[in-house]
């Protein structure tokens, strides 16, 4: 793959960080493409060049990591944490997250301890500010 022009970059952290905020939302290319300002294809190819995945496989990833953050610090079923990070599917979710994981999202649950966030303050205080998300080192790049 080709390098990425430097004056696109910023470009593609917006995008990016449109995807981080609204992961839990529909999302297509052409969205994220359009808030990069860039054609989807272009903006396919170096997203996926810079990032080293293609923006879908980015935004499926943050809706795992996110998952197993509430899977690991609430009481909110599979199910629910499903459909709270934007998965319609059940069975794709459960694939996606055990292809990631290496374990599916309900045995993940059953080896975490600790305490658990009532999943009522969850849904009382929004998705984000709930449960902190663990820092992403990609992030500061």
């Amino acid at each position: 793959m080709g390098v990425v022009p430097v004056e696109l970059l910023p470009h593609l952290r917006r995008a990016r960080d449109l995807a981080d905020r609204n992961f839990a939302e529909p999302l297509d290319l052409t969205a994220l493409a359009s808030t990069a300002g860039v054609s989807k294809y272009h903006f396919l190819r170096c997203f996926a060049a810079e990032y080293g995945e293609t923006p879908m496989q980015y935004v499926g990833r943050r809706r795992i990591e996110r998952a197993a953050d509430l899977l690991r610090a609430t009481n909110l079923t599979v199910t629910e944490v499903c459909h709270l990070v934007g998965f319609s599917s059940l069975g794709s979710f459960s694939r996606r997250f055990t292809s990631l994981l290496g374990m599916s999202p309900s045995e993940y649950q059953r080896t975490q301890d600790g305490p658990r966030v009532p999943g009522c303050y969850v849904f009382m205080l929004g998705l984000n500010s709930a449960i902190p998300a663990k820092p992403d080192p990609a992030a500061r790049a």
